[in-house]
């Protein structure tokens, strides 16, 4: 079984929809059994908060239903839970090694990486569209990089 966790500020607008979209390509290629994806933010300030409403609709339009979905804080144990942990700007991937308890080698199991590393055509980093409107850009960047990741997941098990 492999996990991944998205990760961005608030777990309400980026994170939540990278979930939403990997959640379907997951299901669409039949590994639901083999494939655990979740979201979660560096801030706890959205705690317990639904998806922002541009990300639901955004979300909507590719028929992914997100509004079951929670914010939550980033935890210390994730760096032991999840094997891929994937930021969505360098923002992110800073505070998440920040935060990545250390001198303890149980914290190393995750592979902390920026979101982008499986869609470069797009730059570095997927922009925050919470204060400026760009919900249709980051669901395809988001969109293109996941779909990457997955190859990326089943080329890597049929190798093993």
């Amino acid at each position: 079984m492999f996990k991944i966790l998205f990760v961005c500020t608030g777990n309400i607008c980026r994170s939540p929809t990278a979930e939403g979209i990997m959640r379907k390509i997951v299901k669409n290629r039949g590994l639901e059994g083999d494939i655990i994806v979740d979201s979660a933010g560096i801030s706890s300030y959205h705690s317990g908060d639904a998806p922002d409403n541009r990300s639901v609709i955004c979300a909507a339009k590719h028929g992914i239903d997100i509004t079951d979905l929670r914010s939550r804080p980033i935890r210390r144990e994730d760096f032991m839970k999840y094997d891929l942990i994937l930021a969505m700007d360098k923002r992110n991937y800073e505070d998440l090694e920040y935060i990545r308890p250390q001198n303890d080698e149980r914290y190393n199991y995750a592979k902390v990486e920026l979101i982008l590393r499986y869609a470069p055509e797009y730059g570095q980093e997927v922009p925050d569209p919470y204060y400026h409107d760009g919900f249709d850009r980051v669901y395809e960047m988001i969109e293109s990089a996941c779909q990457n990741i997955l190859n990326m997941i089943i080329s890597k098990k049929t190798t093993n």
